[in-house]
């Protein structure tokens, strides 16, 4: 199975926390507000759509609004290989972080 890039899993992570919705605006605010960083929606938009390409989220249309000029939002969602990926990333960090127990910062 592919590797995940940190972008892509958390990406992915905001698509399950947001839930429905999980659409780009959100999931970049969602990103901004938790990384504390400057996201651009390029950087998300571009991984979404290799993820999607590659199976691991699908996306549907959701209904019409107002507030979006009558636009629909793209409503993502994981998908049982995108889970799979995730929990595989998950035990991967699991392991390589239990070597260090008792973390220390590095002196110097």
């Amino acid at each position: 199975m592919k590797r995940l890039t940190r972008m892509e899993e958390m990406i992915m992570l905001a698509v399950l926390n947001l839930k429905d919705d999980a659409y780009l605006v959100a999931l970049t605010d969602y990103l901004k507000k938790a990384t504390e960083e400057r996201i651009l929606l390029t950087s998300v938009h571009l991984p979404l759509s290799r993820l999607e390409k590659e199976g691991f989220i699908s996306s549907e249309f959701g209904e019409a609004t107002a507030v979006r000029g009558g636009r629909r939002k793209k409503i993502y969602r994981i998908t049982k290989t995108g889970f799979a990926a995730l929990e595989q990333h998950k035990k991967i960090t699991k392991i390589l972080w239990a070597a260090y127990p008792e973390y220390s910062r590095p002196k110097g």
